[in-house]
């Protein structure tokens, strides 16, 4: 007679369930992280495959996009970086070592190498700062803070995003989260503190 554990089965089956949603939940967050644009002071690391081994040494290694948006790679010089998608550098490597014959059939492969953070200071419950996703907005990255205190001004939450200062009304956010902004790598979020 044959006495099987169901539960032992039923555990196994929710540990591998737990795992695939991670797996997935991880391979969106990298494919949306692949989807942001590239920009001055990004960190690559760029590898090439697809050509002789004593070649690859050449061109692989880290990268960053200078202030001008530009990476400098051997025999080809600035490429255009910023402002485009990993896949869309990759393709354009690919396309100048190609049509310059340098090499006949590379293959790059670009990655950035640092965390994209937006900061929040002020009064949050856990003042931080917090990584940068496509999908991130304003609301999101506040509550990934822990919410107000009992003593933040809603009011006037300011966005500083490369040196020019917004206001917004997160009470008024909140009625119609339609107008909840979009937040970028780099934005400082303040949240100052109510007088009243």
């Amino acid at each position: 007679m044959v006495i099987i554990d169901f539960s032992e089965i039923t555990m196994k089956s929710r540990v591998f369930s737990s795992l695939l949603l991670l797996g997935l939940t991880f391979g969106a967050v990298h494919a949306l992280a692949d989807e942001v644009a590239l920009r001055s002071g990004d960190q690559l690391s760029i590898r090439l495959s697809g050509v002789p081994s004593e070649e690859i040494s050449q061109v692989s290694g880290a990268y960053t996009v200078d202030g001008a948006g530009n990476i400098n790679l051997p025999y080809l010089g600035k490429i255009h970086a910023a402002g485009l998608r990993q896949a869309d550098v990759q393709n354009s490597i690919e396309s100048a070592y190609k049509s310059k014959g340098i090499y006949a059939s590379p293959i790059i492969t670009v990655s950035v190498q640092f965390d994209r953070l937006v900061d929040l200071e002020g009064d949050v419950r856990s003042p931080q700062r917090v990584r940068y996703t496509p999908d991130l907005t304003l609301l999101g990255a506040i509550s990934a803070a822990g919410g107000f205190t009992e003593y933040a001004d809603q009011t006037k939450v300011s966005i500083l995003r490369n040196g020019s200062r917004t206001f917004i009304n997160v009470k008024k956010v909140r009625q119609n989260v339609e107008r909840d902004p979009a937040l970028e790598p780099g934005d400082k979020i303040s949240i100052p503190r109510s007088f009243w």
